[in-house]
């Protein structure tokens, strides 16, 4: 079995205390989230502290949305890292990562990325479907939008 790894990264004029809060705290994640749109009726829970190591955060939405489920592992000012399954459409099990990095302008520089084992299977669906280049678009998407709500903070 191997792994696949996406990651994409952004600049913003916001400060890394901006950007940390707006992942830090899952109830943050709708101003950003490229995925939180993809169901009007989708549902959501949240368990743990309100941010941080060891606050979690459940959803269950239509095909599109699938369900799952994240829980924040790592919290520093300069890193997020959030164990995150899928249930629905299909099961998996990744490691996300935020890493904020301060940049001499006074904003930051924001990395995104997600990694997790693939088997053979799962590498020619990938492949065949383009999912990275998928996930990639997301991935900007997100980084776009987390970039504006911290800006406009």
């Amino acid at each position: 079995m191997g792994e696949f790894k996406v990651s994409r990264a952004r600049h913003t004029s916001a400060a890394p205390s901006q950007i940390h809060a707006l992942i830090d705290d899952f109830r943050n994640w709708p101003q950003w989230s490229p995925w939180e749109g993809l169901d009007d009726n989708m549902t959501r829970t949240y368990e743990g502290p309100e941010q941080g190591v060891g606050s979690r955060y459940a959803w269950k939405g239509n095909k599109k949305a699938g369900s799952g489920h994240m829980k924040i592992t790592e919290s520093t000012p300069e890193r997020i890292t959030v164990a995150l399954t899928f249930t629905e459409p299909f099961s998996s099990d990744n490691t996300t990562v935020f890493d904020l990095r301060p940049s001499a302008d006074g904003g930051t520089d924001a990395g995104w990325a997600m990694t997790g084992p693939q088997s053979v299977a799962q590498k020619i669906f990938f492949t065949v479907f383009r999912m990275n280049k998928r996930v990639e678009k997301d991935f900007d998407k997100g980084l776009a939008a987390l970039a504006a709500a911290a800006e406009r903070s």
